[in-house]
């Protein structure tokens, strides 16, 4: 009888766990979609580029929910309007505006349900230059940094943010490829073995000089990487940009780092309300993510060869490969493989054979066609 009981506990108990359902509140399973403004009105000689999205349930496939078909102007106090340009779904941009540095400016956003949204109006920051971009050489990896300063002592707050680009290739070099009917060697203007990569940064790049008695950012870290990345295998190119932020906007990227990208542990930073400079006209309560600043910006572009980098870092190549053979009469079967090979996924790499050629080895697309991941043209800053 004492087992039967604790077999009927058991079983009790099991049925009770899985008969529990999750609880999900209406306000989490369907939370509101805020709106997301993200850019800098640009004073200078380069380009405004502003980027609307909507907020997304972390619980649904999607990640991203740009706001397309929207009217974007940026607004001086003395009346005067600059359209921007929708160039990319939800993406809205202008060549240089060049704008009046005593004047002030805001963003102003209708977005396709004729909501009107206005940012406050903020005096353009100037953004003093990159004195230089620099690197360590450390165990784990390759450390890039920054160095600058204000003269005037009047920045203080600074944002960073930047573009990589590097040169890669596959795992094998392709000497041959299929016309659609037979193997025939590949052309110089067709080569698929090295390309160029790029990528842009995605965490909150800041600093502050407000404690210090001179205004100078000394070898503040940009970003690391691994000795092992592909970036650093050949060479590689940053291109640097420097913000000049008011204490406000710092507050607000400050808070926005903290809530996005140091929570996870007791001992973190808790999270805490975001409040930016952005609001809809008609509903002034409505939460909008974003902060619009008004400032020009500094660029600096460096590039690394890997001689400059330790010779025993080698890159490691994001996928497995290995070669197969394909003969144009199997010594086994005395198949015609290589007709096989013609339609086939695999691109031909090398041909074997004593005297005449007997067949082609071969591997999987991703290991042989850098374009998968890449573009062969060269961008037009490479040198």
């Amino acid at each position: 009888m004492k087992h039967v009981r604790i077999y009927t506990y058991c079983f009790l108990l099991l049925t009770a766990l899985g008969c529990k359902k999750p609880y999900a509140p209406s306000i989490v399973a369907d939370p509101p979609s805020y709106l997301v403004v993200e850019g800098v009105i640009v004073a200078g000689a380069d380009s405004t580029i502003i980027k609307l999205s909507r907020t997304v349930n972390l619980a649904k496939k999607i990640t991203n929910s740009p706001v397309a078909h929207a009217t974007l102007s940026v607004e001086s106090d003395g009346n005067t309007s600059y359209p921007l340009t929708e160039v990319k779904t939800g993406v809205y941009a202008s060549p240089a505006l060049n704008l009046d540095n005593s004047k002030k400016y805001r963003l102003r956003i209708k977005t396709p349900d004729n909501h009107i949204y206005l940012s406050d109006f903020t005096a353009v920051s100037v953004t003093p230059p990159i004195d230089s971009i620099g690197f360590k050489i450390l165990d784990k990896g390759l450390q890039i940094y920054i160095n600058a300063h204000d003269a005037q002592n009047k920045t203080r707050y600074y944002r960073w943010n930047y573009e990589e680009t590097w040169i890669f290739h596959s795992t094998y070099y392709s000497g041959f490829m299929s016309n659609g009917i037979t193997i025939i060697p590949r052309p110089l203007n067709q080569q698929i073995y090295q390309c160029f990569a790029s990528d842009t940064s995605t965490s909150i790049l800041l600093g502050s000089t407000a404690r210090l008695t001179q205004d100078v950012v000394y070898q503040t870290p940009i970003t690391f990487i691994s000795p092992t990345s592909e970036k650093i295998g050949i060479k590689y190119s940053i291109l640097l940009r420097q913000y000049a932020l008011t204490s406000e906007a710092f507050t607000f990227w400050t808070n926005l780092k903290k809530n996005t990208e140091q929570l996870g542990s007791i001992f973190d930073a808790q999270p805490s309300q975001i409040n930016g400079n952005i609001h809809d006209v008609n509903n002034p309560t409505e939460a909008v993510v974003g902060y619009i600043s008004t400032s020009t910006v500094q660029t600096k572009r460096i590039f690394i060869d890997d001689t400059e980098l330790p010779r025993n870092w080698r890159p490691d190549y994001p996928v497995s490969c290995h070669i197969d053979s394909f003969y144009y009469s199997d010594p086994k079967f005395g198949k015609n493989e290589v007709i096989d090979l013609v339609s086939s996924s695999d691109i031909p790499i090398s041909s074997f054979g004593v005297r005449t050629i007997e067949g082609y080895l071969a591997a999987d697309r991703p290991c042989v066609d850098c374009t998968i991941r890449g573009k062969t043209q060269p961008p037009s800053f490479w040198k």
